[in-house]
């Protein structure tokens, strides 16, 4: 079996900017990500989805460690100073490498 490394990276924000940060993906040069909705607790209080105004959602991106990186830093310039948010990079080791 065929493995190659790529970069996962993990975005756990609020749900209100959901459609922007598609949107700004999708500038970045994004292809692909899975968007799961998400709950717990951090500096920001506890984020229990219990209604819409606190609603968290965590976004996983697999890709070159380049566009990881890029993403990452665009996302911490934009939104780091009014959102709830954030993020990590983890090696992955993926098959169907074209995918990514």
């Amino acid at each position: 079996m065929a493995v190659e490394m790529r970069k996962l990276l993990t975005v756990i924000t609020e749900a209100s900017i959901e459609r922007q940060l598609i949107k700004d993906f999708q500038q970045w040069g994004v292809t692909g990500y899975t968007i799961t909705d998400a709950r717990g607790k951090g500096s920001r209080g506890v984020r229990d989805a219990g209604w819409d105004v606190s609603a968290n959602i965590r976004i996983e991106i697999v890709c070159n460690d380049a566009l990881a990186h890029q993403v990452a830093d665009n996302m911490r310039k934009k939104y780091y100073d009014n959102y709830a948010m954030i993020t990590y990079i983890a090696d992955v080791e993926v098959m169907r490498s074209e995918k990514f």
